[in-house]
């Protein structure tokens, strides 16, 4: 199945020499939900930008649903909705009329019960003649939702949808993004929950300085990159990691209660075995194990800083 949207060596430079992206390559899949995971300034809402029609490329191609973003812009942007970072309304409009203007934008046909319904998903409809700068925050944020699906696109784009909003925001947004992808909608968001990217894609991109490090199946990620921790709780504290346990990564937790392994789920030899033989032989008890797995967080810091190092050494 041909991707639903597609990025083909898209590059931005400014003006004043800064690398935004660097040859992004990346294939969406119709109706998945992808996750794209950055620090601040790793160029996530740059190519956002860039696919909705806000940034200019310096290079590469972008396609929506095989029409090209740049030549074929209107039929593009017509499939796209944007919930922005930055709220993006007239402040003296009221809800009802930002949800209809922005679907005429697009040059939809008036639908009247899909705005209602839309407003009563977003908890808005009772809010629906005020204007919007008698909102609060959370509504605010609510508008730039109903604003980015009043056209029934078939491409959301959520930029840091839940930074800073309040838990029932959070938790309708949620609910929203479930029943968008039961529609097929096709939802790409970038986020600083880490654990709600981990719930939620299909799929994982991480992008830092400008380049896409890796895009894998969010279980497969973390199989392949995930470590695993086992804890070791001792009968006895010890002061400190004996010399003859050096050829395991062991460090003292908990007063000395605790010896935590790393090691690679992965690897053919974990040498746990081996270990505990040791501890054995060198007569030190312990009571239980506890074993835990990285989280996507944990991956996530991984790579960047992995990356971090490459490039400075």
């Amino acid at each position: 199945m041909e991707p639903i949207l597609r990025l083909s060596g898209v590059s931005k430079t400014y003006d004043g020499g800064h690398q935004a992206l660097k040859s992004v390559d990346l294939d969406i899949r119709r109706g998945e939900i992808f996750a794209l995971l950055g620090p601040n300034g790793a160029g996530k809402t740059t190519m956002i930008s860039i696919v909705c029609g806000i940034v200019t490329p310096s290079g590469g191609t972008i396609s929506v649903d095989g029409h090209d973003a740049i030549r074929d812009y209107r039929k593009a942007r017509r499939m796209i909705g944007l919930v922005p970072q930055e709220l993006s309304v007239d402040m003296f409009e009221t809800v009802i009329a930002t949800a209809r203007f922005s679907r005429r934008l697009f040059g939809r046909a008036p639908d009247e019960a899909y705005i209602e319904q839309l407003l009563k998903d977003l908890s808005l409809w009772d809010k629906r003649k005020s204007k919007i700068m008698e909102l609060s925050g959370g509504m605010k944020r609510r508008v730039l939702i109903a604003k980015a699906l009043s056209h029934e696109p078939d491409i959301l784009f959520l930029d840091e949808p839940t930074a800073g909003v309040d838990v029932s925001l959070r938790r309708d947004m949620w609910k929203l993004i479930g029943r968008l992808r039961e529609r097929g909608v096709t939802i790409i968001l970038t986020t600083h929950y880490i654990e709600e990217a981990e719930e939620m894609a299909d799929r994982v991109g991480v992008i830092a300085k400008g380049e896409l490090l890796l895009v894998e199946e969010k279980t497969a990620l973390m199989a392949k990159l995930g470590k695993r921790e086992m804890d070791i709780l001792l009968v006895e504290p010890l002061n400190a990691v004996p010399d003859a346990l050096s050829e395991w990564n062991l460090s003292l937790e908990d007063e000395g209660h605790r010896l935590r392994y790393a090691f690679d789920a992965t690897a053919e030899h974990t040498g746990i075995p081996s270990l505990l033989r040791k501890l054995g032989d060198l007569g030190i008890a312990f009571k239980d194990l506890e074993t835990s797995k990285s989280s996507l967080e944990d991956i996530f810091v991984d790579l960047v800083s992995h990356r971090d190092e490459e490039q400075a050494a």
